[in-house]
């Protein structure tokens, strides 16, 4: 027989690679349609509103953030704004009524983007962490680079997605482990995270995830778009190579069943634990209360979150739960002895 063509990234076997398919080292491979069957039968699924309003009405973003002032605006789900250094960054952008490969079915969305497309700043640089259809949108990829012209910086493979539908646009590729130093006031590093990927039926895993480490003046942000907890792992050696981080931004939601989702979908304490390891002043959770993906209740994450901090004794100011359309200017943390 012969062997299966990885359609997005052709390269040489790795740690993580081996030669079609990527996987996490020691981690949980993803269930099979065995276990998927098992839980969308499993009866339950929390209901949802059809619709929710914006807390605070949609954000108006400013031009731009400079000195050590640092900015987070969510936008809804994994798709943030982060303002710092003077550069505009979006993450896993999706303005998109669904999570899905069409307009018509899947999983669609409760409550309007934070902040309206046309009201955003110039954006400088968009983050794709994976290519699941909550993180990577083609549509909102192409308005962004039609009407912005951002630099797109994504993992291996998922390059090959976002250049077949925008050939002109800037885009960079990384592997776990590797930097991008492009702007005077950036760095950019991919690192580890437990996930998985696929577009459809035929390309598990075939293109990479990660983690981003932003390195800017006005501190470190540690960015995860999804991930398994696993053991921590990927926290405590985030923190052994780049030390304490100014912020945090890490996933609270999609969490149920644990049988499920445990070995790719950390949950509320998990992500209070990873907070604790990474070293990290302030953290914002996300990717949850926008589209329902799992099992759990809209409001769920945020309640477990609170639960989660107050366990440990830990300022609930410090962990933000953002909604869609909240703001948060991160405090300067003090200094570190």
């Amino acid at each position: 027989m012969p062997k299966l063509k990885n359609p997005y990234y052709d390269g040489a076997p790795s740690d993580h690679y081996d030669g079609t398919r990527f996987f996490n080292p020691e981690g949980i491979a993803p269930g099979g349609l065995k276990d998927l069957w098992k839980w969308r039968t499993n009866g339950q699924k929390a209901t949802w509103p059809k619709t929710v309003d914006l807390p605070a009405g949609p954000a108006k973003p400013a031009d731009r953030v400079t000195g050590t002032d640092l900015r987070v605006t969510m936008i809804g789900h994994a798709s943030l704004l982060i303002q710092v250094a003077g550069l505009n960054i979006l993450t896993d952008p999706v303005w998109s009524k669904r999570a899905s490969p069409v307009s018509f079915a899947g999983p669609k969305r409760v409550i309007d983007p934070g902040v309206a497309f046309e009201d955003l700043p110039p954006i400088d640089i968009v983050l794709v962490t994976h290519n699941h259809y909550d993180h990577l949108d083609l549509a909102t990829l192409t308005r962004l680079y039609h009407e912005h012209g951002p630099h797109f910086v994504t993992p291996l493979g998922n390059d090959t997605i976002i250049e077949k539908a925008l050939p002109d646009a800037k885009v960079s590729d990384m592997d776990w482990g590797d930097s991008l130093t492009y702007w005077d006031d950036l760095t950019i590093h991919a690192e580890p995270c437990h996930h998985w990927s696929a577009r459809g039926v035929r390309d598990r895993s075939m293109a990479l995830w990660a983690a981003f480490v932003l390195e800017t003046p006005a501190g470190r942000i540690y960015h995860i778009g999804d991930t398994g907890f696993h053991g921590g792992v990927n926290y405590r050696a985030a923190a052994e190579k780049h030390g304490h981080f100014r912020l945090a931004i890490l996933p609270i939601g999609a969490y149920e069943p644990r049988w499920f989702m445990k070995g790719q979908h950390q949950n509320p304490q998990e992500a209070v634990e990873g907070f604790e390891l990474c070293k990290a002043h302030y953290a914002v959770g996300h990717h949850f209360g926008t589209v329902q993906l799992t099992d759990e209740a809209i409001d769920a994450p945020a309640k477990a979150l609170e639960q989660a901090l107050a366990d440990k004794g830990i300022d609930a100011a410090r962990f933000r739960p953002l909604r869609a359309g909240e703001v948060f200017d991160v405090p300067v943390p003090p200094p570190r002895d």
